[in-house]
């Protein structure tokens, strides 16, 4: 006897549509278990992640904050994805791109430089992300290379040059030897939205990326494209599509929309340039590229809910003393079931009874 995966004949449009709910429930109840082995009470930790960010205020704009560079790059990862193109280094691109702007807020840093600073800071963002997307997507087209690998490795690449650019020739000489930069100038830094608070511009440029993403893979040959090369790459050859060229343009467009949430988050609720600016961003994205199904607009509604996750993750250690990690397994939970409810969307479990043949012997 062998238990097997067998292809279902036809999916399941609604099973799909409902399995990020599916997946969410099941964390939760995983939590719950994982909560009374801790010694917690479930219901006031399930309480302190998720109801109690949403009764203040200041939360609220913490939640937006967190969201808008998690939406930027999971739009990002999810045109590669979808593309049949797997971008597993969005974080080394979120953080080229915060070293890149923020080489320009360092260098007109006491001057007189005008309002020019921050678009500037957030085009050379852009670029340098999508340049360094690049590398991996050249490597998968011209030399077979896995993309997953490469991109993956590279994000330690531009951690360490990060740290040493911190603790080297950027270090803030009045610091107190602390490895970051100078404080950028006013005209480097993101605006707020509201006077006092913390909700910035970013948040308006991640919803921006959501209706623009909407509208390509909606209204746009090159969408229809990018979902035909996915979904049937013998159908698209022969429609004439060019799998390669679509690899590195999805790539080039992650990689721009990680460098700018990275030089955004940078010249937003941070300020300067410092270690550990990303608490797993570009990883935390794939999550919400999949909970979201790969749709822009899903895509929004889970990146505000993995940043509650955060924000809720905060309070319950500060009210709970429940372990800041729990936030970190819960979101590998959460990546778990979606993916398992993806898989069994469209493959099924079949038991397989082996032939049993009888021989005779002669005589």
């Amino acid at each position: 006897m062998q238990l097997v995966l067998e292809k279902r004949a036809e999916r399941s449009s609604t099973i799909a549509l409902v399995s990020p709910l599916i997946a969410v429930g099941l964390t939760i109840a995983t939590m719950v278990v994982l909560f009374a082995i801790l010694g917690k009470n479930p219901l006031l930790a399930l309480h302190a992640y998720f109801i109690a960010p949403l009764t203040d205020g200041y939360s609220l704009q913490e939640i937006a904050v967190k969201a808008t560079p998690l939406v930027m790059i999971a739009i990002g990862l999810s045109l590669c994805y979808l593309a049949n193109a797997w971008n597993i280094g969005a974080e080394g691109q979120f953080l080229i791109g915060a070293v890149a702007g923020s080489w320009i807020a360092v260098r007109t840093q006491g001057t007189d430089a005008g309002a020019w600073v921050l678009p500037a800071m957030l085009v050379l963002a852009a670029a340098a992300g999508a340049l360094y997307a690049l590398i991996p997507a050249i490597c998968k087209v011209r030399f077979g290379a896995s993309e997953i690998l490469t991109s993956l490795m590279l994000v330690y690449v531009a951690d360490l040059f990060l740290d040493y650019l911190v603790r080297g020739p950027w270090r803030d000489p009045h610091g107190f030897n602390f490895p970051t930069t100078a404080e950028f100038d006013p005209v480097a830094t993101v605006p707020l939205l509201i006077e006092g608070g913390r909700l910035h511009l970013g948040s308006i440029i991640a919803l921006l990326v959501v209706a623009a993403a909407a509208i390509l893979l909606g209204r746009t040959i090159k969408g229809f494209e990018i979902r035909v090369v996915g979904a049937a790459p013998r159908a698209a050859r022969f429609g004439g599509f060019n799998a390669d060229r679509l690899v590195i343009l999805t790539f080039a467009i992650s990689g721009a929309l990680a460098g700018l949430a990275g030089i955004i988050e940078v010249a937003g609720p941070i300020g300067h340039l410092q270690p550990g600016i990303s608490p797993g961003y570009g990883f935390t994205a794939i999550i919400v590229a999949f909970l979201g199904r790969l749709n822009p607009l899903g895509i929004l509604v889970a990146g505000l809910f993995l940043a509650l996750t955060f924000i809720g993750g905060e309070q319950a250690q500060i009210a709970m003393k429940i372990p800041l990690d729990v936030t970190k397994v819960f979101q590998g939970i959460l990546l778990f079931y979606v993916l398992a409810c993806d898989s069994l969307i469209l493959y099924r479990f079949k038991l397989v009874f082996p032939n049993r043949q009888v021989t005779r012997g002669a005589g």
